[in-house]
This record gives structure tokens, sequence and C-alpha cells, in this order.
């Protein structure tokens, strides 16, 4: 039995970290060298949200066989939300981290919406592995609350509020077509085909519900209400 389990537990320690770690980091790197060059924060920002919430790529490399090794997935959203713990505590403005995950520089924003955002990560990786409902979350989560603001501030034009909070219709409608873009392009990765109409039916009503949501709740609090709410109406079907 040993002999059967250490070789699943190396690959998925090895899969299931390293190329997560290398794939975050060059991201982090290249926004980085962007930022330096002019490229826009907020938008720097939004990117690697996005990048971050498509680790999921990594599951289908994963073996699952031995019933929990695969929760390897999950290894760097979890340094993530120690280094996030670490810096925003200890309020360096010149870190990278700083520099790219931040709205203005502000190195406690990093114990609000990232440290949520790697968190839901790390429940997603843990309980809806290689699960339709996780592979979509983060397609609304990644993709869409992650390109919502950008676009909102930049492009939104037609306001409205909400419990005291401005959004934009632009802001809003993001959040459902590129969250539902980039549920397709998850589902793909991480199953190599594309999702069927029944499938595509409940993403896009998964998708309404997680445009509300966002629309509705507090700043950077979406980063866990959204997944609760999916995952929570996901079990009524």
């Amino acid at each position: 039995m040993e002999a059967l389990i250490k070789p699943i537990f190396l690959w998925n320690a090895l899969i299931g970290t390293l190329l997560p770690l290398i794939y975050i980091f060059t991201i982090i790197g290249l926004m980085n060298k962007l930022v330096e060059k002019g490229f826009p924060q907020d938008l720097s920002r939004k990117i690697i949200h996005i990048a971050a919430g498509s680790w999921i790529w990594v599951w289908p490399l994963l073996d699952p066989s031995d019933g929990w090794s695969y929760v390897f997935n999950i290894s760097v959203a979890v340094l993530w939300s120690i280094l996030f713990l670490q810096k925003g505590l200890k309020g360096n403005p010149d870190d990278v981290a700083v520099k790219t995950m931040t709205r203005t520089g502000d190195p406690k924003e990093l114990l609000k919406g990232p440290l949520f955002f790697t968190l839901s990560m790390e429940f997603i990786g843990v309980f809806f592995y290689m699960n339709f409902i996780g592979v979509v979350t983060m397609g609304y989560l990644g993709w869409g609350d992650g390109l919502a603001p950008y676009v909102g501030k930049k492009y939104g034009k037609h306001r409205y509020k909400l419990i005291g909070r401005e959004k934009s219709i632009e802001g809003s409608l993001t959040v459902f077509l590129a969250g539902l873009f980039g549920s397709i392009i998850l589902y793909l990765l991480v199953f190599y085909s594309l999702p069927g109409l029944n499938e595509l039916y409940i993403m896009a009503v998964l998708g309404i519900v997680a445009t509300i949501v966002e629309a509705l709740s507090p700043p950077d609090i979406d980063n866990l209400l959204i997944p609760l709410a999916l995952i929570g109406l996901y079990s009524i079907f």
C-alpha cells in the first residue's frame, strides 16, 4: 500500500505546488515589471486576480486516487494567505504584492479582498476539486468579479445605487459576461471539453446570482459572498 501511495503523494505534491507556484509568481513578476513601466496598477491587480482564480487548470494533472493528496492544489493559495497576513501587517508600501495587488498602495488592503480571495480558493480547492460548481464559482469570482470594478470605473456611465453603494450597469454586466466566459474557459481547461446546453443554462443562472450578490455586497466581502451564494444555490439544483 505504501508503495502505491508514496508516488501519488509525491506527484501531487510536485504538480499541485510547483506548477501553480511558477505560474502565479511569473504573472506577478510580469505585472510588477509592467507597473514599473507605467502599466495601470488597477488593471494589473485585476489580471493577477483572474490568473490566480484560474489556477484550477492544474486539477486534471493531479491523481486523486489516494483520496486526499489532491489538496496540494491549494498550497500556493495557503502560502499567499500567510504572505498577505504578513505583508498586510508589516505595512511596507514598496512591497511587490502591495504595488500589484492593492487599489491605493495601502498594505492593509491585502488583509481584505486579496486575503478573502485566497481563502475562497482554498475552500474550493479542498471541497470542490474537479467539481462543476467549483469551476463555475472560480469563473465568476476570478473573471467576472475580477474585471467588473475596472470596467465599471473606466467605462461605467450608467450609474445606480444599492444599499448606499454606487455601481454601474457596465460593471454589473461585466460580472455576468466575463464570469460566463471565464466559466466556459475554465470548464474547458479542467474537463477538456465544452459545457453542454444544460450546463450553460446552469452557468447563466448562477451568473445572474453572482451579479446580484456583487452588486449588493460590501466592499471586498464579495470574495466570500459570491462563492457562498453560488454553492448554496447549486446545492438546490
